[in-house]
């Protein structure tokens, strides 16, 4: 084969599998963002998540495939619009802040230079803040202004609309995004008793989000000694999916107005339910970082201290068969 031809074919082999591969963010971004409809709340006809997932999708994708994925989420939120209503032009406005958000956090973790195994502390605030906090401003004002200015949204309901669109995008991110990068160099523990704890782990966190949102009593606090033990044992593999399922299940409690959620205005459901997720988030995505990034100190300090063990062995006399100073007759 000619090198022009080679070239022709590596050029249409890759041109081939970006498509598929955002056809396949794109299908991605559509599935979550369905599941999430099913949890929707209506802010003066306005449909917004409390737990937006494709934001988390598309900040996973954009930190493994880069920045050629961005057609996908443009795809997936016109389909997931094509789910509500029918699409308008004007809609493109959405469309937009769907795609530059995501793209804003993967520019801004770039350039702390996060790293996705996430274990650093430092890297656990760089995709709170720069990942979900900072950049989603970008689509919910975005999406909020163009439901007003298309007369979909009375400009009295704005502030209400955008922080409920704010919380759902930061929360994807916050829950989602870990789970992802967490999922992705994840091996199951060879230690049947490790399997076991993890079962076990995952079961009482869901048993105890089901009490504590279905009880009348204030008792949601209950659920963070769980992260805390999924946190400090299983680090990011255990911490992300307990921090995820609280977060289903008490957004499931929430917008059936059970236990604590029971006689609230929209305006406090929404308060009490995000700063329920949002607390669980950083609990344990924070912790976890911080416990990696502790054994990862002390495996280097175990490392160096084998080192030098090893040198002090080698400089050792006994090695060179010296017995010592030769002493006169």
């Amino acid at each position: 084969m000619r090198p022009l031809q080679r070239r022709r074919t590596w050029r249409w082999r890759r041109t081939c599998g970006t498509l598929l591969l955002v056809l396949a963010v794109a299908a991605a971004y559509y599935a979550t963002g369905r599941l999430g409809l099913l949890r929707q709340v209506v802010v003066a006809g306005a449909v917004v998540t409390p737990l937006w997932p494709p934001t988390g999708i598309a900040v996973a994708a954009l930190l493994w495939f880069g920045l050629r994925v961005w057609p996908g989420f443009a795809l997936g939120t016109y389909l997931a619009i094509e789910t509500i209503s029918a699409f308008h032009l004007a809609d493109l406005g959405i469309v937009a802040g769907n795609v530059l958000a995501p793209v804003c956090a993967l520019l801004l973790l770039r350039r702390v230079g996060f790293r996705p195994e996430l274990d650093r502390l430092r890297d656990g605030l760089a995709l709170v803040f720069l990942g979900g906090l900072v950049p989603m401003l970008l689509s919910a004002t975005a999406g909020a202004w163009t439901l007003v200015l298309t007369g979909n949204l009375p400009m009295s309901s704005f502030w209400p609309t955008w922080a409920a669109w704010w919380t759902g995008d930061a929360m994807g991110v916050l829950l989602v995004t870990p789970l992802l990068l967490a999922l992705r160099g994840a091996r199951l523990p060879r230690d049947p008793y490790r399997v076991a704890e993890a079962v076990a782990l995952m079961a009482a966190t869901a048993v105890a989000t089901v009490i504590v949102t279905h009880s009348s009593l204030s008792l949601l606090f209950m659920v963070f000694p769980l992260l805390i033990w999924a946190a400090v044992r299983f680090q990011l593999a255990g911490a992300a999916p307990c921090a995820l399922l609280v977060s289903v299940l008490s957004i499931g409690a929430a917008t059936d107005h059970a236990g604590p959620f029971t006689g609230r205005s929209l305006l406090e459901l929404m308060v009490n339910l995000q700063a329920l997720n949002g607390a669980a988030a950083l609990t344990g995505l924070l912790l976890a970082a911080l416990v990696t990034e502790q054994n990862n100190v002390r495996l280097k300090i175990q490392e160096a201290c084998e080192e030098l063990a090893e040198v002090v062995a080698h400089l050792s006399p006994a090695d060179h068969g010296d017995d010592g100073p030769a002493s006169r007759p």
